[in-house]
C-alpha cells in the first residue's frame, strides 16, 4: 500500500476541499492518506486501482467506510455487500471483513476508538 502526505496541517484549517479529490489511483496499487488522527480515532481516504483491494482482518474498532467514487464489494462476517458512489457501511469491531474493489473506487474510512 503507498501513502500520500497527510492533509493534517493545523496552519491550513479550515480549508473547504472536494474529498475524492485528495488522493489519486495508481496502477496495480491501493493508496491511502491519513487525513486526520488522534486518540479518538482516524479518518483515512483509500484509493484502490481495479482488482485491488484487502483480504479479511478483523480491527478492534467500529468503522464507517463511505464510497466517493467507484464501486466496491465489501463483506462483513460472511455477507457480501455491493456499495457505489455515495453509499455507506459500518463495519461493526471484531467482526472479520474484506474489501475488493469491483472498478477503480476512493473510500474514505473513519475508525472509532473506545
Amino acid at each position: 500500500m503507498k501513502n500520500e502526505k497527510s492533509e493534517t496541517n493545523k496552519s491550513e484549517l479550515p480549508t473547504v476541499r472536494h474529498m475524492a479529490d485528495l488522493i489519486s489511483y495508481q496502477s496495480q496499487s491501493v493508496v491511502s492518506r491519513i487525513i486526520m488522527k488522534n486518540k479518538s480515532g482516524s479518518v483515512t481516504l483509500f484509493a484502490f486501482d481495479q482488482s485491488e483491494g484487502f483480504s479479511e482482518h478483523t480491527t478492534p474498532f467500529d468503522a464507517l467506510v463511505m464510497i466517493l467514487d467507484g464501486k466496491s464489494e465489501i463483506i462483513i462476517s460472511g455477507n457480501p455487500f455491493t456499495l457505489g458512489t455515495g453509499d455507506m457501511i459500518i463495519m461493526p469491531a471484531n467482526e472479520p471483513h474484506s474489501v475488493k474493489a469491483l472498478q477503480k473506487f476512493k473510500m474514505l474510512l473513519t475508525m472509532l476508538k473506545d
